[in-house]
């Protein structure tokens, strides 16, 4: 099993609901907002970075080298659910974004409390290490966005979305869950690789 979070994303290719991809962001605003609740303990709470937790995380494995469980069972379900509503937001599904798991968008993590333990001084460095991937990854997100453009307008025009663009979509998300998996999520200690595969 790989030690990286794993993205799995069923696209919905074929007959597509053309009215709801043409209003796909005035449609998702309920959610997003829901999402974006998340986020607004930022600026309260010390050790809270976009909604996940990242402050215990830290010093537990500093102090403890234990991984919370309530933790990581909270940040597992807040990245499932911005993977939900991206994948609606950039037209990869019909399926409204619902708060609930679903199998539409399922995220494998690594085993963390197997026989292989985390490293309890690496959360101090992996934001400092994970600066060139975040450089990079907003290339990828640029690039993502351009074909989620050309897959939008396919979608409106034509009901279907283009295999190999979807491809690449989903592949700039699993970066991202990569990156965050190690950098933020600290569920690995493996570097994340620069490629899109």
């Amino acid at each position: 099993m790989s030690n990286q979070i794993i993205t799995e994303i069923h696209v919905d290719l074929d007959n597509r609901d053309k009215s709801t991809a043409l209003f796909r962001l005035f449609l998702a605003v309920p959610v997003l907002i829901f999402l974006s609740s998340f986020s607004e303990f930022a600026d309260d709470l010390p050790g809270v970075l976009g909604g996940l937790l990242v402050l215990p995380v830290v010093l537990s494995m500093l102090f403890r080298n234990v991984y919370p469980s309530y933790v990581l069972a909270f940040n597992k379900a807040l990245l499932e659910l911005s993977n939900r509503v991206n994948a609606y937001v950039l037209v990869l599904t019909d399926e409204y974004p619902s708060i609930e798991a679903n199998q539409k968008v399922r995220l494998i993590y690594p085993e963390i409390d197997g026989g292989k333990k985390l490293s309890p001084w690496m959360p101090l460095v992996k934001w400092f290490l994970a600066i060139p991937l975040f450089l990079l990854g907003i290339i990828y997100a640029i690039y993502g966005f351009a074909l989620t453009l050309i897959s939008w307008f396919s979608v409106i025009t034509k009901g279907f979305y283009p295999e190999d663009k979807a491809e690449e979509v989903i592949k700039v998300i699993a970066y991202w869950n990569r990156l965050y998996g190690y950098a933020l999520l600290l569920v690995t200690d493996e570097y994340p690789s620069f490629s899109l595969n």
